[in-house]
């Protein structure tokens, strides 16, 4: 099982899509990584050998910021906003949509799911 960056990477999945698992790389950046390192995209995970494993974590560090790293900063990069009271930042500091989209109807996901309110009881008819 090949463990690249702290995570270990499934053992029957083609390398390509095995990089994916690694926080900030996605398919488009898998495919460049293995291009850079001369490594054939088909290759399965556990058929790996040493020497490629080496390559693609050599690259990995020096070129791309992934896990801890990018996470990191893109936490610093809310609270920023957040500090300098940017629109987005309040946006945050509330957890509602940052982009423009409609908060009357929609928006669960960051609203939080239906909040049931008890209604009034009806008078009732004689």
């Amino acid at each position: 099982m090949a463990r690249i960056a702290g995570v270990d990477l499934p053992r029957n999945k083609r390398i390509e899509i095995a990089l994916t698992y690694i926080y900030g790389i996605g398919l488009s950046r898998s495919k460049e990584i293995l291009k850079k390192t001369n490594v054939d995209a088909d290759i399965k995970c556990q058929d790996l050998n040493d020497q490629q494993v080496v390559s693609i974590r050599e690259i990995l560090e020096s070129s791309y910021q992934i896990e801890g790293d990018l996470k990191r900063f893109e936490s610093m990069s809310i609270k920023r906003l957040m500090e300098i009271s940017t629109y987005r930042g309040r946006r945050h500091r509330l957890g509602l949509p940052l982009r423009g989209q409609r908060t009357r109807t929609n928006a669960r996901t960051r609203r939080g799911g239906k909040k049931t309110v008890a209604g009034k009881k009806k008078a009732p008819r004689k």
